[in-house]
């Protein structure tokens, strides 16, 4: 099957993949619209490209969303504490706009704040982000007003980065565009796209793989710096890219992306760190010292088996989960039998980070929606994923209703939350286990079954091997039987050849 030498799997390119002939869920979803496309459709010959129509879903999506928040922004996040958590329908950002001094003109990181946050708790790029939103709010009249208009602000500043994530998760694999509508119809996305900030690093990461699958180094470099500034876990990708970097023997364009991730975190920090450097520090002592919160795995077991963890027991524990997978994620790069996917190796270790986190904040499934529509580009393991952070997301709100509404205990006691937690960390873990199948097993990932090698890769699409361990050097030739559609990776010193299609 797969040979330790990384080659294309076909010599001719073939023709846009069309998921409802490849996925039965995406065939079956089509009957909404008219069923498949038949193989004698005329594609790209008028103004509905693929980009655009997964462009313009990612933006009605995102207004269905705003649309859910409709309860709260009329009297929930203003009137009685219960009443955003029984519609589901918290955010951030009106609260923080006086919270963290917005509303009274205070400038982030430089001046202190008067309550029990000294000062803004977020990366600089965040907080550029949300002092900008601040400034385009006008001022005079209520407060209520001025908060509803700063969400409002907000939400069309996060619309435009939640139409670049669409576009980019289109676009990143030129022969898979219709794989933005996981992006653009996922549930989970639309319900948590408005809760806080996220999607800003979101978008700034997805356009670095873009530009990566593109062969732009040094611009991911740039982008994936910017998204670091902007919220913490999108430095996470350099690592998974490093060992294939290693594996390919393609230095210099990680040593390029490097640099350009290094030198855009730099810029944007150095001022603030130099003219404000208790205010910087603000969002990484907050960080280290929070302690064991909502949704993580910590609180599951603090709770289930009843004992109490301090923020020095989860830190250390995170970090020791954390090495482990680094350590896995090079084992399995090194010896797979066939090179993985950049895709994949960054929703694996993006994966890790959230599901070993002290936190997890139901927005922070924005950071894995579009990893996951590039890694498992199949419906029905998206879907169930989905699922899973739904009832993650409906959980966390009603066991908050349950507890803040008094003696009525309207909502989900603590044993129904423990269980959304097991169904969150289980969902993901279960997409996790497939995408590690795909990387044994490459015959049964969807995008190579398609002929392709690596299309987020950029130069590490079609790249030969320079290092590999263990079987990978002898690989047999399909790594496990499947009856489906096999492909033939070809072997050290011969010229691939594709056997079947989706």
């Amino acid at each position: 099957m797969p040979s330790a030498e990384t080659t294309r799997a076909s010599v001719h390119e073939p023709d846009t993949v069309r998921p409802t002939r490849e996925d039965e869920v995406a065939a079956a979803g089509s009957e909404l619209i008219g069923g498949p496309i038949g193989r004698r459709a005329l594609l790209g010959t008028s103004w509905w490209t693929p980009v655009r129509v997964v462009a313009l879903v990612a933006i009605g999506m995102f207004a269905l969303g705003m649309v859910q928040k409709l309860p709260c922004y009329d009297s929930g996040w203003f009137f009685g504490a219960s009443s955003q958590y029984t519609h589901a329908c918290y955010s951030d950002i009106p609260h923080l706009y006086q919270g963290r001094g917005f509303a009274d003109g205070l400038v982030p990181y430089f001046d202190r704040l008067p309550g029990d946050m000294d000062y803004l708790e977020y990366p600089v790029l965040t907080g550029v982000f949300m002092e900008v939103a601040s400034w385009l709010t006008p001022g005079g009249g209520e407060l209520q007003s001025r908060e509803q208009t700063y969400w409002m602000v907000n939400a069309g500043m996060l619309m435009v980065c939640a139409a670049v994530i669409a576009v980019c998760a289109a676009r990143i694999h030129r022969r898979r565009p219709w794989d933005g509508l996981l992006v653009a119809l996922a549930p989970a996305f639309a319900l948590t796209a408005t809760i806080n900030w996220d999607l800003l690093a979101v978008a700034l990461l997805a356009a670095a793989m873009l530009m990566w699958s593109r062969g732009h180094a040094l611009a991911f470099g740039l982008l994936v710096g910017l998204a670091t500034a902007a919220k913490f876990y999108p430095f996470l990708v350099l690592g998974p890219l490093f060992v294939l970097c290693w594996r390919a023997g393609k230095w210099r364009e990680f040593l390029a992306a490097l640099l350009g991730a290094a030198g855009a975190w730099l810029a944007v920090n150095l001022p603030v760190m130099f003219l404000a450097p208790e205010g910087w520090a603000k969002f990484y002592s907050f960080s280290r010292e929070r302690g064991v919160d909502f949704g993580s795995v910590f609180l599951f077991v603090s709770r289930w088996f009843d004992v109490q963890i301090t923020f020095d027991t989860a830190n250390a524990w995170a970090m020791i989960m954390m090495l482990f997978v680094a350590v896995g994620i090079v084992a399995m790069t090194l010896t797979a039998p066939r090179r993985p996917r950049f895709a994949q190796l960054a929703f694996l270790i993006v994966a890790a980070f959230i599901l070993t986190n002290k936190v997890y904040s139901p927005q922070y499934v924005l950071w894995l929606v579009p990893l996951a529509a590039l890694a498992r580009p199949r419906w029905r393991d998206f879907l169930i994923w989905q699922a899973c952070e739904v009832a993650y997301f409906l959980g966390i709100w009603t066991y908050l209703a349950y507890t803040t509404s008094g003696d009525a205990h309207k909502g989900l006691p603590t044993d129904g939350y423990q269980l959304a937690i097991l169904v969150h960390l289980l969902g993901t873990l279960y997409l996790c286990a497939v995408v590690v199948r795909d990387i044994f097993m490459p015959e049964r990932d969807m995008v190579r079954r398609a002929g392709d090698d690596d299309p987020a890769g950029g130069v590490l699409d079609g790249a030969p091997d320079v290092f590999v361990l263990g079987a990978a050097a002898h690989p047999p030739r399909h790594a496990a039987h499947f009856d489906g559609p096999q492909v033939d990776w070809g072997s050290r010193g011969t010229e691939p050849t594709g056997h079947g299609s989706p």
